[in-house]
């Protein structure tokens, strides 16, 4: 294939937010009553955290967001400039254009919609011994409007792309954008793709998730998310592996592909749950005095992931080209990565 046949190949859809990173112990954890390795949603009482965080020595500011962060590690693996595009919302403010200009210069098409009253959404990354704990003040990026996606410039980007990927965590922003791009996908023979993304999406979210499941061809998640997702569902199993298998099965909206559950486990192997099977990938070990933070772990994977399936490879290859942008990730602060990937 032509690297023209790439041109927008993969569009991604969600809530860029920049992050606000920094290391903190388990007593600010507290202060703040958070949970390590958790993502959660803003609630007033971690407000006044963003400016503690960003008055702390080590605090660094990286562009994110979960599907974003997906986005920009599947252009860094492929190399071909201009094969992803991303749309958001974003705050007419410095903190939008320093998220602009660092996905511009990540070689990703970017089409945010920029919201005049709020200010850009923002994440504080709370690293305690590697783990992580997310906490989203969305601002802008709630901001979304169906109305930026039907525009000419950004429907154009829509009809462009063969993969969409969106994080479960753009349920709570825009679900007629979600069902305008998945109905599309289902219409054109595209693949549609999301993440469970994150607990309490699969909990207090639960109806809608369930809304887009069957357009779904691959959904990605953690052992956590899968087996939240499990609880509520009451399926009465912790077992990642039966999960990922009743989760391929739900239900498709469309014939064209069987529906592929792929549910990342840290340290441990990928379960991958396809055509009633399911099968086990190993994941690279890597020594604990080089983890630096897990923070975009399980976005860096589905950007591998992604990257690897527009280009034909078979799933095994998916998921080390997965496993090798995750273990680049984890060994850095944030979700960034070298300037050229050295993945063969």
């Amino acid at each position: 294939m032509a690297s023209s046949d790439f041109d927008g190949i993969i569009l991604g859809m969600g809530n860029p937010l920049l992050d606000i990173s920094a290391a903190v112990d388990e007593d600010f954890l507290n202060k703040y009553d958070l949970k390590s390795n958790n993502a959660i949603l803003a609630e007033d009482k971690h407000l006044p955290m963003y400016e503690e965080m960003s008055g702390m020595d080590n605090v660094e500011y990286i562009a994110g967001g979960a599907t974003q962060n997906s986005i920009k590690i599947a252009q860094w693996m492929l190399q071909i400039p201009g094969a992803t595009s991303y749309m958001g919302s974003i705050g007419k403010d410095k903190y939008g254009e320093a998220m602009k200009k660092n996905a511009t210069e990540a070689g990703v098409n970017v089409h945010y919609y920029e919201d005049e009253a709020a200010p850009t959404g923002t994440c504080a990354v709370c690293v305690v011994g590697g783990d992580r704990s997310l906490i989203a003040n969305l601002s802008a990026a709630n901001c979304y409007k169906v109305e930026h996606l039907k525009k000419p410039e950004n429907w154009a980007l829509v009809e462009k792309a063969k993969v969409y990927y969106i994080a479960g965590f753009f349920l709570t922003v825009s679900p007629e954008s979600i069902q305008l791009v998945s109905e599309h996908a289902a219409k054109n023979n595209k693949v549609f793709t999301m993440n469970l993304s994150a607990p309490f999406i699969c909990e207090f979210f639960k109806d809608v998730q369930e809304k887009f499941l069957p357009y779904m061809d691959f959904v990605f998640g953690n052992e956590t998310e899968a087996r939240t997702f499990s609880r509520v569902h009451g399926w009465e199993t912790d077992d990642v592996e039966q999960i990922a298998l009743k989760i391929s099965q739900w239900h498709k909206a469309t014939g064209t592909y069987k529906r592929t559950t792929v549910i990342t486990q840290g340290a441990d192997p990928v379960v991958v749950a396809e055509d009633g099977k399911v099968r086990k990938y190993p994941v690279t070990p890597l020594p604990k005095e080089k983890l630096v933070d897990t923070n975009g772990a399980g976005d860096a994977f589905v950007g591998g992931f992604l990257a690897q399936f527009v280009l034909g490879k078979p799933i095994e290859e998916c998921v080390r080209a997965g496993c090798y942008a995750s273990n680049v990730v984890i060994q850095r602060s944030g979700c960034t990565y070298p300037e050229k990937p050295d993945f063969n």
